[in-house]
C-alpha cells in the first residue's frame, strides 16, 4: 500500500495473513484463456543471510516470450521475481499464499523506470522483468502507439478498456474485519470505462498526462490490491498498467499509469 494515495494495488505478502490477494473486484468475470499473457508475480529481496524473502505480489503482461511489463512499485527494490501464468493458483501454506504448489513458474530480473521515485510512485510507475527463459504463447500483449489514450472517448458508452489481474475481489480497510477480504488467486477481467486522463487530485500530472482514471463499481467490477502492474487493454493493446486506488476498500475508481508515451515506450523497447 502506498502512502501518497489512500491505496495502491500491490499486495504486501507480509500482510497476507490479514489480507491475502486474489482478483479483480466483484462485478468482473473469470478470465480463463482470454488473456494468457497476463501473469502473477512475486517480488523478493535478499535478507541479511543472503536468502530471498518474498515481499509483494503483483500482476503484469508479457509483450514477448521474455519481456514482462508491470508497475514500477512492483519491481522497485526487488532482487528477483518469480512469475506464474496459470489461470488459478492454490497457495501453500494457505495463510501466507506463497509459493504456489503444483504450478509452473519462471524467474526473471526486474528493472524499474529510471525516473521512478518511490515517494511519488505514480509519476513513473513502470517496471520491466526480463525472464530467464522464454514463455512461448500464441499471442502477447502489444505496445500502443504514442498518445493513443488521448484518442479514447470517455464514459460507459465510449471508451471501454479491459483490466486484467490476480488482485483482491473484495477488501476491507478495517483491521478487525479481515474476513471481508476475498482472495482466490485467480485471473479475472473487468470491462471498465475511462473517466479522465488527468490522474486523481493532481497525481500523475506533474510532467504531463501520465495516469488515467478508470471506473469501478459493483456491477462491472474494478481493480484492487494485487492487480498492480496488470494491464488496461484495448483488444490486446496494452495502454496502461494498474498503479493506485483511492481507498482501502477498493471502492470506486482506480488509477492506471500510461505507457503510451515516448519515454515509457523507449524504456520498454530497450529490453526487446
Amino acid at each position: 500500500m502506498k502512502p501518497v494515495l489512500a491505496a495502491a494495488a500491490a499486495l504486501v505478502l507480509g500482510a497476507a495473513v490479514a489480507a491475502p490477494a486474489a482478483a479483480i473486484t466483484r462485478g468482473g468475470s473469470l478470465d480463463g484463456q482470454d488473456h494468457p499473457y497476463v501473469g502473477i508475480m512475486v517480488s523478493s529481496t535478499y535478507d541479511a543471510d543472503g536468502e530471498l524473502v518474498p515481499q509483494s505480489r503483483c500482476s503484469g503482461s508479457l509483450i514477448s516470450p521474455t519481456v514482462y511489463v508491470t508497475a514500477g512499485h512492483c519491481t522497485f527494490g526487488a532482487d528477483s521475481v518469480e512469475i506464474w501464468f496459470e489461470t488459478t493458483l492454490e497457495p501453500t501454506p494457505a495463510d501466507f499464499g506463497y509459493p504456489y504448489e503444483g504450478a509452473t513458474s519462471v524467474t526473471g530480473t526486474p528493472y524499474t523506470h529510471p525516473e521512478y521515485d518511490d515517494a511519488a510512485f505514480y509519476l513513473h510507475d513502470l517496471g520491466v522483468v526480463v525472464l530467464d527463459e522464454p514463455v512461448e504463447l500464441d499471442r502477447y500483449a502489444e505496445l500502443p502507439q504514442v498518445g493513443v489514450v488521448d484518442t479514447l472517448p470517455k464514459g460507459r458508452n465510449g471508451a471501454v478498456v479491459t483490466a486484467v489481474g490476480y488482485g483482491l475481489q473484495a477488501a476491507s480497510s478495517n483491521p478487525v474485519q479481515p474476513e471481508r477480504n476475498v482472495a482466490e488467486l485467480t485471473r479475472y477481467q473487468a470491462d471498465l470505462f475511462v473517466l479522465n486522463t488527468q490522474g486523481a487530485n493532481g497525481a500523475g500530472t506533474a510532467s504531463g498526462n501520465q495516469s488515467i482514471l478508470l471506473s469501478g463499481d459493483a456491477k462491472h467490477g474494478g481493480t484492487c490490491f494485487g492487480d498492480s502492474g496488470g494491464p488496461a487493454l484495448v483488444g490486446d493493446t496494452l495502454v496502461s498498467v494498474n498503479s493506485y486506488g483511492l481507498n482501502g476498500n477498493c471502492a470506486g475508481v482506480g488509477g492506471m499509469f500510461r505507457i503510451d508515451q515516448e519515454r515509457e515506450l523507449g524504456f520498454i523497447r530497450g529490453f526487446l
